[in-house]
């Protein structure tokens, strides 16, 4: 079955920034547009009736559907005006997508779509990448010479499902892929005789950190031969040395793995970190 890319839209600038996105994004990957509006009956909206309400979602949908076909004649659209709960919706809507997209304003909170923690809910619970793009966002970001950067942590296949993500999206752009790993000094009590022994086999911690991003990097130079790779390693917080890099980047990409709370999933303190201050657009893959 052929996934499509998804775009949630809900009539704002952000949203009509991500189905602006998005499109290119299907044309690049080949594959179909699917545009999602998720809204509830409002009994006070004006005194408009349930049919009423559903007719303006419509035609907004169609809207966004005819100027994203104007700047794509060849790519198929496709819509869709679903009730019910926007959480429930867009969750649901990515998990039969190769990629969901949404709108957001910038530095703080997701909006649109997204108030408050419902942002999170979204992005910790799809199974599927969701991509965030900001409102001001337009193809000249795409420009050539823009590299298409990830975070790689841990081992290969802690890192597997983002590195997979961003290589063939880097595929797609013709574009440089930057694999980023950081690391920073351990406390004494976390050495250990083995790990000493593997940090002295390696010639220290930061030939070590090399190793290990160069490690989780080979399958996918293999699978993916034409795409050229910077490796950078650096020492500092994760979401520091990303943010250093993310104003040549085209595509920030990084990985999450949902923290279950008291009040629901939660998302990781990098991707966080990078949604709210990377002015490019970022992917977050699943990867647990």
């Amino acid at each position: 079955m052929t996934r499509p890319i998804t775009a949630g839209f809900d009539g704002t600038e952000e949203s009509l920034a991500a189905v602006a996105w998005a499109g290119r994004e299907a044309v690049r990957r080949g594959l179909p547009l699917r545009v999602v509006h998720a809204w509830r009956y409002e009994e006070a909206l004006g005194g408009a009736d349930r049919d009423t309400q559903a007719g303006w979602v419509t035609a907004a949908l169609a809207e966004a559907a005819r100027t994203v076909r104007e700047r794509h004649p060849e790519l198929t659209v496709t819509t869709d005006a679903v009730e019910g709960g926007t959480v429930q919706s867009l969750v649901a809507a990515a998990a039969g997508a190769e990629t969901l997209v949404l709108g957001s304003r910038g530095h703080g909170a997701v909006v649109g779509f997204l108030l408050g923690s419902v942002g999170q809910q979204v992005i910790a619970e799809a199974a599927r990448p969701v991509v965030l793009v900001r409102a001001g966002d337009r193809p000249t970001g795409e420009a050539a010479g823009r590299d298409v950067v990830v975070g790689q942590q841990g081992g290969p296949e802690d890192s597997a499902a983002a590195l997979r993500f961003a290589f063939e999206a880097a595929a797609a752009r013709g574009a440089t892929l930057r694999a980023v790993r950081a690391w920073t000094l351990p406390p004494v009590f976390a050495y250990s005789p083995g790990s000493l022994k593997l940090l002295d086999d390696a010639g220290g911690l930061e030939p070590y950190e090399r190793k290990a991003l160069a490690e989780a990097l080979k399958p996918w130079r293999e699978r993916f031969p034409g795409v050229p790779v910077a490796e950078q390693v650096e020492m500092g917080s994760a979401g520091q040395v990303l943010l250093s890099v993310a104003g040549r980047a085209q595509l920030m990409v990084v990985g999450r793995r949902a923290h279950l709370t008291a009040v629901g999933a939660r998302i990781g303190s990098v991707a966080h970190g990078v949604l709210h201050h990377a002015q490019c657009p970022v992917a977050v893959v699943p990867h647990d």
